[in-house]
């Protein structure tokens, strides 16, 4: 995978993040008010895990997502295999072991509400979203299939960019309507790739330790840091 397409995935990784915020419990009208009860419920969610499967243009990926309140992200894969994506809150680690090579970037506050997109995974993050991009349903609220031909019924929910300077001019969620969790984020960059998440097997509040974000890279790996932006630009 090149730099250009592993930025956009860490991109919308941390979104992912913010992809299992339990709907709340009244009838949702308007696709802002959608945004708002879930900025609202997501504070309650401590830890949750799942299956990922991650498409990149014509690159598939497949792995076990962790993430503990409030910015601890952590994706271990299947395939490829041994490759490992962790954010502790403040450093951001990815091993790609076809190369053999450790990539870290500082991630400071100043930071998380631009490039990386770290602070998404929270509810102050979910504010950011709705104030850098426009809600809408793509065909209302009423549930469709999650794909053409799909027997899996889901709500979607597009969001479009105010600024030219966000990483994706355009994100679609689809929600699982019974379970109010998100099944699939998709997010179309200004070049027109795509980007997308598919969740499956969630569980959420498990008293996920923050031991398992802890990652000792392997010792014959090579060390690239600020592989994304310099902290001090």
């Amino acid at each position: 995978m090149d730099l250009r397409k592993l930025q956009s995935v860490l991109f919308l990784f941390f979104l992912a993040g913010a992809g299992f915020w339990p709907a709340a419990g009244q009838e949702i009208v308007t696709a802002e008010r959608f945004l708002e009860s879930v900025s609202e419920r997501y504070g309650s969610i401590r830890d949750y895990e799942a299956r990922i499967a991650i498409r990149s243009g014509n690159t598939d990926m497949y792995g076990a997502l962790s993430h503990l309140a409030p910015s601890f992200l952590r994706i271990d894969f299947t395939t490829p295999a041994e490759q490992v994506i962790v954010f502790d809150g403040e450093l951001l680690t990815v091993y790609l072991p076809e190369y053999r090579a450790v990539l870290n970037q500082v991630v400071s506050a100043g930071r998380r509400p631009g490039a990386s997109g770290a602070s998404l995974a929270s509810a102050q993050g979910l504010i950011l979203l709705r104030r850098n991009y426009i809600s809408a349903f793509v065909t209302g609220p009423e549930p469709v299939p999650l794909e053409e031909g799909s027997g899996e019924m889901v709500v979607k929910l597009r969001l479009v960019r105010r600024l030219i300077s966000e990483g994706f001019r355009e994100i679609i969620m689809s929600v699982d309507p019974a379970t109010r969790l998100i099944r699939r984020i998709e997010g179309r960059t200004i070049a027109d790739s795509l980007v997308r998440f598919d969740f499956s097997q969630i569980q959420i509040n498990q008293g996920i330790p923050e031991g398992r974000f802890l990652y000792d890279s392997p010792a014959s790996a090579n060390l690239y840091n600020n592989f994304l932006f310099r902290d001090t630009d």
